[in-house]
C-alpha cells in the first residue's frame, strides 16, 4: 500500500487528546493508595480513625473493608507446570510481599486531602526478613516470599527437542557462558489512571482505564463486582504508552476505584504519580542463563542447552509467559536440531512481572547470539560467517522448531530469509570497509567495534479480535475495534487497510478502538498482534461490505457485480462514464428507513429504488451496509530482522556513543512503511536504554533506591543514533494480509549487538560481556578486570 501519513497526530499535537487523567465527572472524588514500606511484614492493627476524622475525607479502606470482595486477582495465563501460582488481592491481608504494596485506600474531596490522609493511618507492622536476589531465592535458607511456597519456586518447565545428550556426547567443541540480565520497568509517559462512574438508578459502571486491555477489564469487572456484563462498560481513551505494563490484569486500583464508586454512588479517580509507578508497577527483565553450544569443527551448531532463572516478583499475575517466550526463541534464526531448555520461576519480595516489550525476547536473543560470538572466537571465524553457516534458508519454511509457544500452539515459522537480511545490513553498514577503519581509528588510539545481531519474533498471537464496519449515508466510513492504540498508528493502517476494500480515500475512514460499549469482543494490544489480528478482522468485516455495495450497486445499474470497480468512494461501471453510485447514496438505499436521512438522502432513494413485490429485505439480507469480521490466527506469524551499529568505547571513561546503526526488518506485507519505521526507531530506542540505562536498584531490604527519573534514566534524542532502515517482505501465509507484527522487534536485538560491539571495539583489551545493562563505570570495571587476568 502507499505511504500514508498519520491522521491521528494532528489532534495530539494540537493538545486535543483525551486520557484518563482528563475525565473529571461532575462531582468526582479522589483516592489515593497507602503502600507497604515494608519489602516483607506481618500487618497487624490498622487505625484509620484519624484519617477517617481528617477534613475532606469520605471512606478510608481497609482489606477488612472489603470482605469477601479482597480475593486473590484472577491468573491471566494459567499453565500446568505453574505448580505454586499466587496473585496479589487488591489490598493486602495478613502481610505484604514487596515495597509498593497496596494496604489501604482513602477517598476524598480532592488528591491532596487523600494523600494527606494517607499519611494519618497508623500500621502496625512486624517486619520480616526478605529475599531480593533472584539469583539465590531458591536456596533452602532463603526466606519463604509465601510460606506455603517451598523454596520460593513457582514452577518449572523443561522443554526438549530432539537428542541434545548424543548431539554434546559427538560435539568438536563445547562451549559455555553464564549470561545476567537485570530488572528494569517500562516508562510510558503517561502513568497509569482509572475514573470510575456508577449509576444507582440504572446499576451500572463506566470506567475509564489507561489500559491496552480494555474488554478483558470489562469483563473480570462484571464478574468481580458481581454485574451483569451489559451494565459494565471500559473506555480506554488516549493511552499515553503501555509497554506492556498496562496489559496488567487486574491492578488493585483497577478494581478498588470502581468499587468505591459502587459503595459511595459518587465518582471516584485515581492517577497514579511516578514513584508509585516505580514501586508498584509490573516490572520485568531480570533472568540468569547457563547456556552451553555443541558445534562441529566447521562451527554448525549440533546442540544448545540453557538452564535459566526466572524473576516473578512477588506474585504471578501473568504465569510463566515470560519465560516460556525466552525458550521457544531462543534459537532464533537457527537450525537448531537438539535444543533443551529448563527454567525455574521464583518469587522475591520485589514489584510484579509481567510482559515488557520484548517480553523475553531480548534475553533469548542475547543469549543466542552470545553463543554466536563464542563460536566465532574459539574457531577464529567472524560472527557472520557462523550465523550463515546455521541460517534456516528460505526453502526450510514453515519450519517447525519443536516447542510449544506461549499460546500453547507450535514454535513453527511461517516466512524468512534471513541470508539475504543480513547481507543487507552488511552492505548498509560497509562491513568490508570497517576493519580498515577499525585499524585506522586504533592508530589514532580510537577504540570502534562493530556488532551484529539476528532475531526471530513470533507475532500475532490469538486468540482473536472481531471488528465492525459500516457505510454511513454521508459516504463515510465508520471502522470499530476492541483494540486500544498506545501510540502504534492503528488510526492509519486500520484506515488503509478499509479504505483499499471499499476504494475509498483513507480520510474517509473513521477508526474507534478501546470503547466496549461500540464493539464488544477482542482481546487486547499487546504481543505484537494489533496489525495481525484486528488488521485481518477489518478486512475481511470490509470485504463483506464490499460484496454488499457490489451487490446492490449492480441490482441498481442493472449490470453484473464484475462490471464494477470500487474507486473514488463510488461504485462504476467500468467502460460507462457517469454510469456510478456514491457510497453515501449505496448506504442510504440499503436502509429500509432512509427517509430519515432528511431531503436530499430521501431524493437520492427515490431516484435509485425500483418498485418491487415483496419485502423489503430478502430472506438472509441485512439492512445497511455493514458487518463484522472475526480473525482466530491458526498460529502466531514470525517477524524476524538483522540489526548492525559501530560504537565508539572510550577506554578511559567507559564512555561510549554510536556512530552508526542499521536495521533490516522482515514484517511480511508493509501496510504503512513509515508506521512501521517509527515502532523500530521506538523499539531500538528502548532496547537502548536496557542495555546502558534502565536498571532498578534493590537494596537487601526490597526498597527500590533509584524511584525517579534523576536516578533511573533513559535515553534522550542524544544518546539515540539515526537509524537507517530497510525492509525485506516475505508475506505470512497464515493471514489474508500476508502481515506480521512489528511492535517489539526494535527493543530485541539492541543488547546482544551491543555485547558484540563493545566486545569488538575493546578487542586488545580482552573484554568479555556477559550482562546487561552495562554502564560507563561497569565497562571501567571490566577492562580492569581483564588487565588482572
Amino acid at each position: 500500500m502507499p505511504p500514508v501519513r498519520r491522521n491521528e497526530d494532528p489532534r495530539l499535537l494540537r493538545g486535543l487528546g483525551c486520557f484518563v487523567d482528563d475525565v473529571d465527572p461532575p462531582g468526582v472524588l479522589h483516592a489515593a493508595i497507602l503502600r507497604s514500606p515494608y519489602g516483607h511484614a506481618r500487618i497487624g492493627r490498622i487505625d484509620t480513625s484519624v484519617a477517617l476524622a481528617h477534613p475532606g475525607v469520605r471512606a478510608v479502606y481497609t482489606a477488612a473493608d472489603l470482605g469477601d470482595f479482597n480475593q486473590p486477582a484472577p491468573l491471566v495465563v494459567p499453565h500446568p507446570s505453574l505448580t505454586h501460582g499466587r496473585t496479589q488481592r487488591p489490598l493486602a491481608e495478613g502481610k505484604v510481599c514487596y515495597i509498593g504494596e497496596a494496604v489501604a485506600m482513602v477517598v476524598a474531596e480532592d488528591r491532596y486531602m487523600a494523600e494527606d490522609a494517607v499519611g494519618l493511618i497508623d500500621v502496625e507492622w512486624e517486619p520480616l526478613p526478605t529475599v531480593v536476589d533472584f539469583r539465590v531465592a531458591h536456596e533452602p535458607d532463603q526466606p519463604l516470599v509465601h510460606d506455603d511456597v517451598p523454596n520460593n519456586i513457582a514452577a518449572r518447565l523443561e522443554q526438549v527437542v530432539g537428542d541434545p545428550e548424543s548431539a554434546f556426547h559427538q560435539a568438536a567443541h563445547v562451549f559455555e557462558e553464564h549470561l545476567f540480565i537485570e530488572r528494569s520497568c517500562g516508562s510510558p509517559i503517561e502513568t497509569r489512571g482509572v475514573v470510575a462512574v456508577f449509576d444507582p438508578l440504572q446499576q451500572s459502571l463506566t470506567v475509564w482505564d489507561a489500559t491496552q486491555a480494555p474488554l478483558t477489564i470489562k469483563n473480570g469487572l462484571a464478574n468481580m463486582l458481581g454485574l451483569p456484563e451489559f451494565k459494565v462498560e471500559v473506555i480506554a481513551p488516549d493511552v499515553g504508552g503501555g509497554f506492556g505494563t498496562k496489559i496488567m490484569m487486574f491492578f488493585a486500583e483497577e478494581v478498588l476505584v470502581p468499587w468505591a464508586a459502587m459503595q459511595l454512588r459518587q465518582p471516584v479517580k485515581w492517577t497514579e504519580d511516578r514513584r508509585e509507578h516505580f514501586i508498584s508497577a509490573n516490572q520485568e527483565r531480570g533472568q540468569l542463563h547457563t547456556a552451553r553450544v555443541a558445534v562441529d569443527a566447521g562451527g554448525c551448531i549440533l546442540g544448545v542447552e540453557s538452564a535459566f532463572m526466572h524473576d516473578t516478583g512477588a506474585y504471578t499475575p501473568y504465569g510463566m509467559v515470560v519465560p516460556i517466550i525466552t525458550v521457544t526463541q531462543l534459537p532464533g534464526p537457527y537450525k537448531v536440531p537438539n535444543y533443551r531448555s529448563e527454567f525455574t520461576v521464583v518469587y522475591t519480595n520485589t514489584p510484579c512481572v509481567s510482559p515488557y516489550r520484548g517480553a523475553g525476547r531480548p534475553h533469548a536473543c542475547f543469549v543466542m547470539e552470545r553463543l554466536i560470538d563464542r563460536i566465532a572466537r574459539e574457531l577464529a571465524l567472524e560472527p557472520n560467517e557462523v550465523r550463515r553457516r546455521n541460517f534456516l534458508q528460505p526453502d526450510d519454511f514453515p519450519w517447525d522448531v519443536g516447542l510449544t509457544f506461549q499460546d500453547g500452539g507450535p514454535t513453527k515459522y511461517d516466512s524468512g530469509n534471513y541470508p539475504a537480511g543480513l547481507a543487507m545490513a552488511e552492505e548498509m553498514i560497509d562491513l568490508a570497509s570497517f576493519r580498515d577503519r577499525q585499524a585506522a581509528a586504533r592508530a589514532d588510539h580510537r577504540y570502534l567495534g562493530i556488532g551484529f545481531a539476528a532475531y526471530v519474533e513470533g507475532t500475532g498471537i490469538g486468540p482473536y479480535e472481531g471488528a465492525h464496519v459500516r457505510v454511513e449515508p454521508s459516504g463515510r466510513v465508520l471502522a470499530i475495534t476492541g483494540l486500544t492504540s498506545q501510540g502504534q498508528g492503528h488510526y492509519t493502517s486500520f484506515a488503509q487497510i478499509v479504505a483499499a476494500e471499499l476504494g475509498c480515500d483513507v480520510g474517509d475512514v473513521t477508526v474507534v478502538t478501546g470503547d466496549t460499549s461500540r464493539f464488544n469482543w477482542g482481546a487486547g494490544t499487546y504481543a505484537s498482534r494489533a496489525l495481525v489480528t484486528a488488521g485481518n478482522a477489518l478486512g475481511l468485516a470490509a470485504r463483506r461490505v464490499r460484496d454488499k455495495v457490489l451487490t446492490l450497486a449492480a441490482e441498481l445499474l442493472e449490470v453484473s457485480p464484475g462490471d464494477l470497480e470500487l474507486a473514488q468512494g463510488k461504485a462504476m461501471v467500468r467502460g460507462a462514464p457517469g454510469r456510478e453510485l456514491t457510497l453515501g447514496a449505496l448506504a442510504t438505499a440499503a436502509n429500509p428507513i432512509r427517509y430519515a436521512y432528511g431531503k436530499e438522502a430521501n431524493q437520492a432513494a427515490l431516484r435509485l429504488v425500483k418498485a418491487h413485490e415483496g419485502a423489503v429485505l430478502r430472506e438472509g439480507e441485512e439492512p445497511g451496509l455493514e458487518a463484522r469480521g472475526f480473525f482466530a490466527p491458526e498460529r502466531a506469524t514470525w517477524a524476524s530482522g538483522q540489526h548492525a551499529a559501530i560504537i565508539e568505547v572510550d577506554p578511559l571513561t567507559g564512555d561510549l556513543r554510536f556512530v552508526r546503526y542499521v536495521v533490516v526488518h522482515d514484517c511480511g506485507v508493509l501496510i504503512n512503511p513509515t508506521i512501521v519505521e517509527g515502532q523500530i526507531h521506538g523499539g531500538v530506542a528502548q532496547g537502548i536504554g536496557g542495555a546502558f540505562y534502565e536498571r532498578l536498584h534493590f537494596d537487601d531490604s526490597g526498597q527500590l533506591i533509584n524511584a525517579s527519573f534523576m536516578d533511573f534514566l533513559m535515553p534522550t534524542a542524544v544518546e539515540v543514533p539515526d537509524i537507517e532502515i530497510a525492509h525485506i517482505e516475505t508475506p505470512s501465509p497464515l493471514n489474508p494480509l500476508g502481515v506480521k507484527g512489528v511492535g517489539e522487534a526494535g527493543t530485541i536485538p539492541v543488547a546482544a549487538l551491543v555485547a558484540e560491539a563493545v566486545e569488538d571495539a575493546l578487542a586488545p583489551f580482552g573484554v568479555r560481556i556477559s550482562e546487561m545493562p552495562l554502564s560507563p563505570t561497569r565497562i571501567r570495571e571490566l577492562i580492569e578486570a581483564a588487565a588482572a587476568r
